[in-house]
C-alpha cells in the first residue's frame, strides 16, 4: 500500500505514531489511534475494530496478520499502573478501521480520504475503482447543485427562475445547448436526469462550473437575477474555453454513460478482494512469514 503524502489528523501525524515490532514490521497502537480518530470511548472504537476484522476476512486477507491483541500499561492519577486491552495494528488494519469508522467524525473522514486516495485504486479492480469514482462524483455534484441553488437564491434568483438559471450554466459549458437540448443530442430519454448519464470527466467539469459560479456570485456580491444568470453562463463558457485550450473533449461530444443506478447496483453486488503486495500481506509478521 502506498505510503506517500503523510497527512495530519486531529493535530497529529499518523506516520509519526508508527512503531516497529520484533519482526521489523511497522505497527500502530489501537489506543493511540483511538484518540487520533476522534473516539473518546474505547468501547465504541473497539466496535470499529471488530468491523474492520470482519472486512479483512471478507477481503480474502488473514486478520491475524494485521490485528494482534496486546496490553497497554496506563498510569492512573495516583501512580497506579493498570494494563488495558490494546491491539497492534498493521497499516492495512488502520486503513480498514478508517473505512469502518463513524463517517460523521471529521477525524474519520480525514483518515478515509488519506487512505482511500493512496490505496483504493491499487487494491480494487479497475472497473470497481472507476465505478466508485463516478458514484462519488455524482454525489458531490448533486450536493454542489443544491449549494448553487442556495447561492442563486441569495443572489436574487427567484424560485420560478431556477430552471433558467441552471440552464444558463449548461449553455455556457455546452456551447449554447441547454439541459433538454443536450439530452436530445446525446439520445438520453427526456425523463432521465442528465447528470445520471454523465461519465466522471463530464461530472467533474460540471462540478467545477457550479463551484466556480457559487464562489463568483459571493465574491462579486451579485444581488440581481439577470446578473446571476449571466454570471452562471459566463463561468460555464470560461470552463468550456479551458477545456478547449488543453485539448479536452467538449462535454456535448462525450457519449452518454451507463445510468448511475446500474453503477450503484454493480457496486452493491461486488465484493472486492483486496490484493496486497507481499510485504503488506504479511502485516505484523514483517519478513518473518513462517511465524505461526
Amino acid at each position: 500500500m502506498a505510503k506517500n503524502h503523510p497527512t495530519t489528523i486531529a493535530g497529529q501525524t499518523f506516520e509519526e505514531l508508527k512503531q516497529v515490532n520484533e519482526h521489523g514490521a511497522e505497527f500502530w497502537s489501537a489506543r493511540t489511534l483511538q484518540t487520533l480518530l476522534g473516539y473518546s470511548q474505547w468501547r465504541r472504537f473497539e466496535q470499529a475494530i471488530e468491523r474492520a476484522i470482519s472486512s479483512c476476512n471478507e477481503s480474502g486477507n488473514t486478520p491475524a496478520y494485521h490485528f494482534a491483541g496486546a496490553g497497554k500499561p496506563i498510569t492512573g492519577g495516583k501512580g497506579a499502573v493498570q494494563v488495558v486491552d490494546d491491539y497492534h495494528l498493521s497499516r492495512f488494519a488502520c486503513y480498514l478501521i478508517a473505512q469502518n469508522g463513524d463517517p460523521r467524525k471529521p477525524e474519520i473522514a480525514a483518515a478515509q480520504q488519506y487512505f482511500a486516495i493512496q490505496t483504493r485504486k491499487q487494491e480494487l479492480s479497475e472497473q470497481l475503482a472507476a465505478d466508485l469514482e463516478r458514484l462519488e462524483l455524482r454525489k458531490q455534484t448533486s450536493e454542489e447543485f443544491k449549494a448553487l441553488s442556495g447561492a442563486a437564491q441569495q443572489a436574487g434568483v427567484q424560485s420560478r427562475m431556477f430552471g433558467v438559471f441552471h440552464d444558463a450554466g449548461y449553455k455556457g459549458l455546452y456551447g449554447g445547448l441547454g439541459n433538454e437540448a443536450i439530452k436530445n443530442k446525446k439520445g438520453i430519454p427526456a425523463k432521465e436526469q442528465l447528470m445520471d448519464r454523465m461519465n466522471a470527466t463530464e461530472l467533474a467539469a460540471n462540478q467545477f462550473r457550479m463551484t466556480q459560479t457559487r464562489d463568483k456570485l459571493a465574491r462579486d456580491g451579485v444581488n440581481n437575477q439577470t446578473q446571476a444568470i449571466q454570471t452562471h453562463q459566463q463561468v460555464g463558457k470560461e470552463v468550456r474555453d479551458a477545456i478547449k485550450r488543453i485539448g479536452g473533449t467538449l462535454p456535448e461530444n462525450i457519449p452518454p454513460a451507463e445510468h448511475i443506478k446500474e453503477v450503484e447496483k454493480r457496486i452493491k453486488t461486488t465484493t472486492p478482494k483486496l490484493e496486497l503486495d507481499e510485504r503488506d500481506a504479511t502485516g505484523l509478521l514483517g519478513d518473518n512469514k513462517d511465524s505461526p
